[in-house]
């Protein structure tokens, strides 16, 4: 299989992730797909693509089979998105969660990927789901040097090319070092808080984030179902 671009990476990487932290919300329109991938927090980098972009992954994805349209139904009126990922790789919902993860904010440390994983899946074991991931005939991780600093390797995906930076705008430098992530190598990350911040600290500031993410899910719901209720009434 090859590897992905980087927007196919992220459209279907934002996918998994709502799936497994906002069920309730999921499919998700193309609005709030583009939303999804264009977050500041959560993200490394932070990015700016636009509907364009994201249809135009949204199509490659749905040829290579990992991305599926679903058409309105029970007053709907807007065209809603889903991954497949776990059909067409084999995956369940912790190796899902991992890799999800590693697409979306860049190499990182087991302990990272522990804290960054809580709210979607149960796991385990993240060294566990890694090692399946890592020893598929192609593999979908890869074990990669750790940051001046750091006690532990890091992983990285191999699902997609790595986001550039230039893929984002002007807030994605500063969007890349709140979320902590990792980018496309050591040169783009920032080696002080995910390695040095204590374990609490670091659990609260994730907890205040998804709560943020959650916020803006449940607004992004309330936007979608205005749209159908207007599309129904003829608005």
């Amino acid at each position: 299989m090859e590897r992905l671009t980087a927007p196919e990476g992220r459209v279907v990487a934002s996918l998994v992730e709502k799936q497994l932290t906002i069920p309730q919300h999921y499919p998700l329109t193309l609005h709030a797909l583009v939303a999804a991938c264009n977050q500041s927090s959560s993200r490394d980098p932070v990015t700016a693509y636009d509907e364009g972009e994201v249809l135009g992954a949204i199509e490659s994805l749905k040829a290579e089979r990992m991305v599926r349209a679903v058409l309105p139904s029970h007053g709907r009126s807007v065209v809603r998105y889903r991954h497949v990922l776990d059909e067409t790789l084999g995956l369940d919902a912790p190796q899902l969660a991992v890799l999800a993860v590693l697409e979306l904010r860049g190499p990182q440390t087991v302990a990272e990927l522990r804290v960054r994983t809580e709210r979607m899946a149960v796991i385990e074991s993240v060294d566990h789901e890694l090692g399946l991931l890592a020893g598929r005939d192609e593999p979908l991780v890869a074990l990669v040097g750790r940051l001046p600093g750091q006690k532990e390797d890091r992983w990285v995906s191999l699902l997609a090319e790595p986001v550039s930076p230039a893929a984002g705008d002007a807030a994605a430098s500063g969007g890349a070092a709140v979320a902590g992530g990792g980018g496309s190598g050591p040169a783009s990350r920032s080696p002080g808080p995910a390695g040095s911040e204590p374990g609490t600290l670091r659990a609260d500031i994730e907890d205040l984030r998804r709560d943020l993410d959650a916020v803006r899910a449940e607004l992004e719901a309330l936007r979608s179902g205005l749209e159908d209720l207007r599309s129904s009434l003829g608005g």
